[in-house]
């Protein structure tokens, strides 16, 4: 069992900078693969961001790779998703997942057996 809480959203304007933390409870985090994904109004659930469990593997969107960078801290029980240069368009409630039954980075939600509350982020432009 994992539990998942992001924080770290917010309002930010156009070219700007936030950091999401998604803190994990249970020891199961550590051998989870965790994921970002968001979701804007009227529009589907999609893929940020996922990183594997050692921290070694990631796998990013092209829409945000160069500008949004997956971490995590297995020490502390927490991923991070680094999102720099953001547009309008990254405006979505933004959804921290953990896969605690495989071991391949998935783009995939279905993979995800656990999900956060979500945080929004609003870029203004």
């Amino acid at each position: 069992q994992v539990q998942l809480v992001e924080s770290g959203g917010g309002l930010v304007q156009a070219g700007g900078s936030l950091r999401l933390s998604c803190a994990a409870s249970g020891r199961a985090f550590i051998d989870s693969v965790m994921g970002w994904f968001r979701q804007a109004p009227g529009k589907e659930r999609e893929f940020v961001a996922a990183i594997s469990r050692s921290g070694y593997a990631t796998n990013t969107t092209p829409s945000v790779k160069g500008r949004f960078t997956i971490s995590r801290d297995n020490a502390k029980n927490m991923a991070y998703l680094q999102m720099n240069s953001l547009k309008p368009e990254d405006t979505a409630v933004y959804y921290c997942a953990a896969n605690s039954r495989g071991l391949v980075v998935s783009s995939q939600a279905s993979s995800y057996d656990f999900w956060g509350q979500g945080t929004q982020v609003t870029v203004s432009s």
